[in-house]
């Protein structure tokens, strides 16, 4: 909980996040109307941090795109908690109605990291204020992170260029199309699976499809490894780790009646169990040669390790709990299931403890979208419960590491 003060003028965050609505839900539209992809972000960088400059809060850019600030108390031995968002869009058109629907073509903000930006911004608008108003007991570090899209993603630069220096924990929340605004969806332990991304190359003779007898049948082996690696995992892998190999794309020929020398399967492996991940890469590699085999063809195969599991601490996850409760009540907190979805999150909980929240961004009643979908439309009013919660899980995570303060709160904030 915030610590206590007998100052009756200190402003809520509840306060402060509401009088900066207006201007969250306009800056959220804007990044979404200006989409940029993984590690092109310069434009949405440029717009935070001239926000963040304009209330003289010193703002650190990162090579490329992305940057870094910090509020409250900078003393050298002050405690640390950080908060992270993703500013990069997806290679996908946006197919909403909406007046601020994407701008450039081929690009959309399909997984609403544009509502975690605004939040994030928003958050650390809300905790400067505050920090005027009477001291934070200690320092919040703002993470703006580019390439979360991508494999690596952004993450681990950022983690390899020091921005967790003495950080304590680390939060953020992440849009759920399929939970109403004003739910937080939470959950210790894993919340989001590994990832990898697998490509599978064939090369072998081709020929005509008159006399596959004389070729190597490059497709047909294809295939099998398209329907047959997938099956084959399943008895390879402990069940239990949840292995899910999918294929998006699959390319062999251009004429019907030629059989190709080359083709290629690729797609995303997801696990939801860490030791399972640490094993994949060996075992898929087995089974593909296994599947070919018998066909003559040579393979080629490119695993790239994604991301492992996010996990939430137990403690970081208590923090959220509350901080949760008191912005949407108790009735708005939820319990949520472990996901197939990877998030680059997870290499900053590889270093130091931290937790991320499912933010609902559906309407009441209305219709449930998919994330990477071009159609995804989210309710204005995520963007600012994200921005409290945020700043309500920082201000209660420093409260823990510096129990004597003498901040505020007569009785926590409520829903904005």
């Amino acid at each position: 909980m915030e610590p206590h003060s007998s100052s009756p003028t200190l402003p809520s965050l509840a306060d402060l996040v509401a009088a900066l609505r207006d201007e969250l839900i306009e800056t959220r539209r804007d990044i979404h109307a200006h989409p940029e992809t993984s590690r092109h972000e310069v434009r949405t960088t440029e717009l935070v941090a001239a926000r963040l400059e304009k209330e003289g809060i010193a703002v650190q850019e990162l090579p490329r795109s992305g940057l870094l600030a910090e509020v409250g108390d900078l003393s050298p031995s002050a405690p640390v908690v950080a908060l992270r968002a993703d500013l990069d869009a997806l290679p996908v058109d946006d197919e909403t109605p909406d007046p601020w629907r994407s701008t450039v073509g081929g690009v959309a903000h399909a997984c609403g990291h544009d509502v975690h930006t605004a939040a994030l911004l928003g958050a650390g608008l809300a905790l400067h204020e505050r920090h005027l108003a009477s001291p934070l007991p200690g320092r919040v570090r703002l993470v703006f992170q580019p390439a979360e899209e991508v494999m690596p993603g952004g993450a681990v630069d950022l983690v390899a260029l020091g921005v967790l220096d003495r950080v304590h924990s680390i939060f953020a929340v992440h849009c759920d199309p399929s939970l109403d605004v004003g739910q937080v969806g939470l959950r210790e332990g894993a919340i989001t699976a590994a990832s990898d991304s697998v490509t599978v190359r064939l090369r072998g003779r081709g020929g005509h499809t008159s006399r596959p007898h004389l070729t190597q049948d490059l497709t047909y082996a294809l295939a099998k490894v398209v329907t047959d690696v997938p099956a084959a995992l399943s008895r390879r892998l402990d069940p239990r780790a949840g292995a899910s190999l999918v294929w998006g794309s699959v390319h062999a020929g251009s004429a019907k009646n030629v059989i190709p020398s080359l083709g290629e399967a690729a797609g995303t492996l997801r696990l939801l169990d860490i030791r399972a991940w640490d094993q994949a890469q060996r075992i898929v590699d087995e089974v593909v040669r296994a599947v070919v085999a018998p066909y003559g063809v040579t393979a080629e195969i490119e695993h790239l390790r994604g991301v492992p599991p996010v996990v939430n601490a137990p403690e970081a996850a208590r923090h959220l709990a509350t901080a949760a409760a008191s912005v949407v009540g108790p009735a708005g907190v939820v319990g949520t299931e472990q996901s197939l979805g990877g998030e680059d999150f997870s290499w900053y909980l590889e270093s130091v403890p931290g937790a991320m929240a499912r933010l609902g961004t559906r309407t009441p009643g209305g219709p449930t979208y998919d994330l990477h979908q071009g159609n995804l439309r989210v309710d204005d009013g995520a963007v600012a419960i994200g921005a409290q919660l945020l700043a309500q899980v920082a201000l209660d995570a420093l409260a823990a590491l510096a129990p004597n303060a003498s901040l505020e709160t007569p009785e926590r904030d409520g829903n904005s």
